[in-house]
């Protein structure tokens, strides 16, 4: 006989899972009854199954239409003004995302825009060649391009004026404020030429827009296209490049800037073959409303190799026009030394006289007076600017290293002042603007010998000169 009864005991677990749903239901009931009794609502009746509650969606499901409640599904929690977390604020209107900077220009009027000025230009110049015109309005923008420009672009197609240079179609003038500003110009060859500056204006995220256009006949650019800043900077160094005195001395402020400065420019441009660089050739580095600054990077002929000085242009007034007050040739007077004179930072020629103003000076062979042809060159520029200014004068001095007697030096430095005299007089300065005089090794620029008395051939290579003085 087994120890076991033969009637197992009965399972509980079935009691104990009922009870639980209903402890649980009159749970929620009652915290549902408390929520409501809380915020003064009565609470809404239940639904009847022919009733369609409304499901709160779980993220990531999508409510399914149309479908009837399960048993045995938690009611949602009603809207609860104590428990709810509150609405976020509505986001600021300055907060909102605004249109792009190239948008912004399209919107403003200003045509198209595009992250390197070159592409956009290129699709103008190709665009009027074409006598697109509508594609070039488009490009160029309305705030640009007013009706009479139009005009005048439409009456250059029509001569025949529309095709762009095979040398240099697009041309960088400089910069009208740094990284944001800057002005280009795009050159054409047909019939009798044309060109059409550009001021374009650069948007936040780097893209280009036109901002200002100016069209001309090649024949009509004169000494300065823009009387702003750059465009004097600019006039003023296209006519010293050009060795065009007159029209470099009309754009400075002669109390600051001398002729002599002037003409040193000039020499400098000529013999070290300078020319404006073609990636900005001029940069800002301040524009304000009566002052401003930039920097003028020249390269030599071939492009291989560039050096910078700076210029800083003034007005008056805003209703005053822009002069050069100031240019710094330092730098530019080294790798002129490097370039011309085997790195002789001396034998240059411009030099501060002993009165503070500023001194050209031709330099001579040993034991030599002849002129060369380079010196000849130099000498033209002095005899313009004596020229137009015919009661001006200038003192020729003739001066000689250390070697040989003091007789012979006074003779031979006598030679040299007397040789540039002649080739003045050649070329038309009359005589009574020219005083020349013999200094001997009186008075040398460097040292003729070194500190421990040794001979000092560059020293003595910088006095074998005749100086020229312009400023009285």
């Amino acid at each position: 006989m087994s120890t076991y009864d033969s009637h197992e005991p009965r399972s509980n677990f079935g009691l104990f899972v009922t009870l639980a749903f209903v402890a649980a239901a009159l749970l929620g009931s009652g915290v549902y009854l408390f929520q409501s009794s809380r915020s003064g609502k009565p609470a809404p009746a239940q639904p009847t199954l022919s009733e369609k509650p409304e499901v709160e969606p779980v993220a990531g499901k999508e409510p399914v239409a149309g479908k009837e409640p399960v048993a045995g599904e938690i009611e949602p929690k009603p809207f609860d003004p104590f428990d709810a977390e509150p609405e976020p604020a509505p986001e600021p209107v300055d907060t909102v995302a605004p249109s792009t900077p190239e948008q912004m220009l399209i919107d403003a009027g200003m045509g198209a825009a595009e992250f390197e000025p070159e592409v956009l230009l290129e699709k103008i110049g190709r665009s009027l060649e074409e006598s697109d015109f509508d594609k070039a309005s488009l490009l160029i923008g309305q705030k640009a391009l007013d009706e009479s420009q139009l005009k005048g672009l439409r009456d250059l197609a029509a001569i025949g004026n529309f095709r762009l240079s095979s040398m240099d179609p697009i041309v960088e003038i400089g910069e009208l404020e740094a990284n944001r500003k800057a002005r280009w110009a795009l050159n054409f060859e047909g019939g009798k030429g044309a060109r059409i500056y550009f001021d374009l204006l650069r948007g936040n995220t780097g893209g280009w827009g036109i901002e200002k256009m100016k069209l001309l006949h090649q024949k009509a650019i004169g000494k300065a296209v823009f009387v702003d800043s750059l465009g004097i900077t600019e006039a003023f160094l296209r006519a010293a490049l050009g060795q065009n005195f007159d029209d470099a001395k009309s754009f400075v402020d002669p109390e600051l800037v001398s002729d002599a400065k002037i003409a040193g420019l000039c020499i400098i441009f000529e013999e070290a073959k300078y020319k404006l660089r073609t990636q900005r050739p001029l940069r800002a580095m301040f524009n304000r409303q009566l002052t401003a600054g930039f920097i003028a990077h020249v390269e030599d002929d071939a492009g291989k190799k560039a050096a910078d000085f700076g210029l800083n242009v003034q007005r008056k007034g805003i209703d005053q026009p822009w002069q050069v007050t100031e240019i710094n040739l330092d730098s530019l007077l080294a790798d002129y030394a490097d370039r011309v004179a085997g790195g002789d930072v001396h034998y240059t020629p411009l030099v501060k006289n002993p009165t503070g103003g500023d001194t050209l000076i031709l330099y001579f062979g040993f034991d030599e007076d002849g002129l060369t042809p380079r010196t000849h060159r130099q000498l033209d520029i002095v005899a313009g600017l004596l020229k137009i200014n015919p009661d001006k004068k200038l003192t020729l001095s003739g001066h000689t290293d250390s070697l040989g007697t003091d007789e012979y030096n006074n003779e031979l430095s006598g030679r040299r002042a007397g040789a540039v005299e002649k080739y003045l007089l050649s070329v038309g300065v009359p005589d009574q603007q020219i005083v020349a005089m013999a200094e001997g090794e009186t008075k040398p620029r460097r040292p003729n010998a070194t500190a421990d008395g040794e001979d000092n051939p560059t020293g003595r290579r910088a006095n074998r000169r005749t100086e020229i003085y312009l400023d009285f």
